[in-house]
């Protein structure tokens, strides 16, 4: 895990933005839990969901969504991959991918080659928490670490709002 933490630590230190990394409980650490109890707004908080695509273009893609919307899988994602079929990648083929947890997923020392599709909404906030890589603690940095980053690419309307 330390190299894991390191890798991710040099990715935000590259980017030039400000970050810091907050502990949290790590049994509290998905996303509502954790916003509820620490008292972060959802509208901050940043799931980074690693996707795999059925005889598409790419064969895996991360995408970063606000705490409260949903990937918009099974049209714009899929769409956009040119698959048959989009699914959520596994536990295990996310970690096997990433080396994170999931909870913990972050867009933030990504493997090489991984594209990361952001959802446009997130470039709109002021501050943004995303997780670590593990559980046990979150990211606290801006939209500027991740425009950044060498893989991403903003899309609008990646993600719905819930509700």
């Amino acid at each position: 895990m330390d190299a894991l933490l390191e890798r991710i630590r040099s990715t935000l230190a590259a980017t030039g933005a400000d970050f810091h990394f907050i502990d949290c409980d790590s049994a509290l650490s998905d996303t509502a839990l954790f916003c509820q109890h620490y008292g972060y707004a959802l509208e901050d908080s940043v799931n980074t969901i690693l996707m795999k695509a059925k005889n598409g273009s790419l064969p895996y893609v991360a995408c970063a969504l606000l705490g409260h919307t949903r990937l918009d899988a099974n049209h714009g994602l899929r769409k956009r991959l040119q698959a048959r079929k989009v699914s959520f990648a596994s536990a295990e083929e996310t970690r096997a991918i990433t080396g994170m947890e999931l909870g913990g997923v972050t867009a933030f020392g990504l493997p090489e080659g991984l594209p990361l599709w952001v959802d446009g909404a997130v470039m709109e906030r002021d501050t943004l928490i995303f997780g670590s890589g593990q559980r046990a603690s979150k990211i606290v940095t801006t939209p500027a670490a991740l425009a950044a980053l060498p893989e991403v690419e903003v899309v609008p309307g990646l993600a719905m709002v819930l509700g």
